[in-house]
């Protein structure tokens, strides 16, 4: 890899940690991963990823585990990071060192672990972090920047919020942002009459970027389980494009590591890869920021989620955003990406898995009444997205959101989705489903396999749910609506 002095490949890494839940207390980690990169093809060489034992296994508490999905259990036998500190001060001394909100959070972790052990911590070359990088570059358009929120826009799929996946996912997402940023100043406009950016998104200047209070939050990443990210694969826009920004690192490799702002511009548009089912595939969301002690949030990133109450009939809009294929339609609220909460939700039909996906593998979902400020904020949904639809040329049937037919038309239902993503040969949940226990707290219920049967008993007729949703535009095979994703649910408990 070349020696310490001259270390070229940028290590993106991010750190998985307890919660501090007593004055004075630090933060330790519990899980580390990196990935090194080539900068001029923006390929993955190396990666390295390791559970790590805290000091203090008490330090693992209930607010930690629900915050991150790390119990004391699965670190009990990792090793210590005195065990692990040569590999770690290896992959990231004298290198360029990237990461989501890493400054802020990443950096100050791995030097406290290390003066905790009495060793120098590791020394970068230079930074390129993500969150204060795209605020400034790419501007609000993904809403709230959150990792998870970028990756929902580009549609590529769920973040798994494990150490190693996120940094290959932060990779994907820097990809997706600068191949945006190259053609819409190769082709301004092209991509203006196009509408390919929203007209009241704005991308920020490097002198007047204003990062909010939400962004610089510490970012605690939520584990599931050993879920995959699957890299991504599109074959290049124009063929001189990739060879245009491929051959730019030439002269970007004579300037100063320490200005980003030349490498968001140039970034290799080569091995981006995309699910040729995306349609069909949700992108879900779950962001990783560190919030105050909260009922039923712990530290799974919902507070951008809206309550019907919250929401602004006339802010609501349906906007054209890139896509791999052209162009696809989300729904924003005052510019920001719109996802909902509601809650007592009463199901009125349990885990139906009659329809299948394009794996085979049946789609779950179920069906919960509709109070009427939410059928208000659903029917407006439809109303804009419908027409943008059919504004574009499409002559797919829209299929309304909320259900009125069957006999409910003073009961209207709305069907929440519970999507999947292949783990190997097995398929897990990606909704984070947890269940509300008689003391008010919300234990998350884990489930190691896919089996519909196991959530039966879980969502009977009746029970009430407090959702937390995405809306997903679809059109495919002649039909055309929204698709209501579960991020999360709580199952109130009997």
């Amino acid at each position: 890899m070349g020696s310490r002095e001259d270390r070229s490949e940028i290590v993106f890494f991010d750190v998985e940690t307890t919660i501090p839940f007593r004055a004075g207390q630090a933060f330790a980690i519990l899980e580390f991963g990196a990935i090194l990169v080539c900068p001029r093809k923006l390929v993955e060489l190396e990666s390295y990823s390791t559970l790590v034992k805290p000091a203090d296994l008490s330090s693992v508490s209930t607010k930690s585990v629900r915050c991150n999905g790390i119990t004391r259990d699965a670190v009990a036998s990792a090793p210590t990071f005195r065990e692990v500190a040569d590999k770690i001060f290896d992959l990231l001394h004298g290198r360029i060192w990237a990461g989501h909100n890493i400054i802020k959070f990443d950096c100050a972790r791995i030097r406290e672990a290390f003066a905790a052990i009495g060793r120098s911590a590791p020394e970068h070359k230079g930074t390129i972090d993500s969150l204060t990088l795209l605020t400034q570059r790419f501007g609000r358009r993904a809403g709230d920047m959150k990792m998870a929120s970028l990756a929902t826009y580009f549609g590529l799929g769920q973040q798994t919020h494990r150490s190693l996946d996120d940094v290959r996912m932060n990779l994907e997402v820097l990809k997706y942002c600068a191949t945006v940023l190259f053609l819409e100043s190769s082709l301004p406009d092209i991509f203006t009459a196009n509408s390919w950016v929203s007209p009241n998104a704005t991308t920020r200047s490097r002198n007047n970027v204003k990062v909010s209070p939400e962004e610089t939050k510490q970012n605690l990443s939520t584990p599931s389980p050993n879920i995959k990210f699957r890299e991504q694969s599109l074959s290049p826009i124009n063929g001189n494009i990739g060879a245009e920004v491929h051959n730019s690192f030439e002269s970007m490799s004579q300037s100063d590591h320490f200005n980003m702002g030349p490498l968001i511009d140039q970034l290799s548009v080569e091995n981006l890869q995309v699910d040729n089912n995306v349609e069909e595939r949700p992108a879900a969301e779950s962001s990783g920021i560190f919030l105050p002690p909260m009922a039923s949030e712990g530290c799974s990133g919902y507070a951008g989620f809206l309550s019907p109450d919250e929401v602004l009939i006339p802010s609501v809009r349906a906007s054209y955003v890139p896509f791999y294929r052209g162009q696809k339609i989300q729904l924003l609220h005052r510019d920001v990406l719109l996802q909902l909460y509601c809650t007592g939700l009463r199901v009125r039909f349990g885990v139906s898995s009659k329809f299948l996906d394009q794996a085979g593998r049946p789609r779950l979902s179920i069906v919960v009444g509709v109070p009427p400020s939410l059928c208000q904020v659903l029917d407006a949904c439809d109303h804009v997205s419908q027409k943008l639809t059919e504004d574009s040329g499409s002559s797919s049937e829209w299929r309304p959101v909320v259900n009125r037919k069957n006999g409910f038309l003073n009961s209207p239902t709305i069907r929440l989705n519970i999507p999947t993503i292949a783990n190997g040969d097995i398929a897990i949940y990606t909704t984070e489903i947890y269940q509300k226990e008689a003391s008010g707290n919300d234990q998350k219920l884990v489930f190691c396999r896919f089996d519909p049967a196991e959530l039966d008993p879980l969502f009977l007729p009746g029970t009430l749910v407090d959702a937390y949703f995405s809306l997903d535009l679809y059109d495919y095979q002649q039909n055309a609506g929204i698709r209501l994703v579960a991020k999360k649910l709580i199952i109130h408990s009997k």
